[in-house]
């Protein structure tokens, strides 16, 4: 099989009928692709900066995923090529997972800094208060 999204390998052909089908199936993302293409510009553009980080890999990655499958899409709903299709549905299978880890990893990272922002509140920020209140004069 050929790894190059949307390019059929050698031996596939493709009827008439599922060529249809696949052209109905894809025809609401083939009409994304272009806020496909925008949107993984802009992760792509995004990520830039920081890709010295490292960090930045991650929004270029998932760039370029949305690049691939709109670029899938294009040639599915033009073409009808089941093969394009399912390359563009693997790349958004990609792209949301990892959206998804990336919505969990920060969920935990906000749930432990709120958890340590209540015990130092609760270690330091009674002595802080007590200071602050037996300093005042009134």
């Amino acid at each position: 099989m050929s790894n190059v999204p949307g390019i059929l390998p050698v031996a596939v052909s493709v009827s008439g009928t599922e060529a249809e089908i696949i052209r109905d199936v894809s025809q609401p993302l083939h009409q994304a692709r272009g806020w496909m293409k925008f949107y993984g510009i802009m992760l792509i553009i995004s990520g830039i900066p920081s890709a010295l980080a490292l960090v930045g890999i991650i929004p270029i990655w998932q760039g370029v995923l949305l690049m691939q499958a709109a670029s899938s899409l294009e040639t599915s709903g033009n073409t009808g090529q089941k093969f394009a299709f399912l390359s563009a549905q693997n790349n958004l299978k990609t792209f949301f997972v990892m959206n998804g880890v990336l919505m969990l990893v920060g969920m935990v990272v906000a749930l432990l800094g709120a958890c340590l922002v209540i015990v130092l509140q609760l270690t330091l920020g009674i002595s802080l208060l007590s200071i602050f209140n037996s300093s005042r004069s009134y």
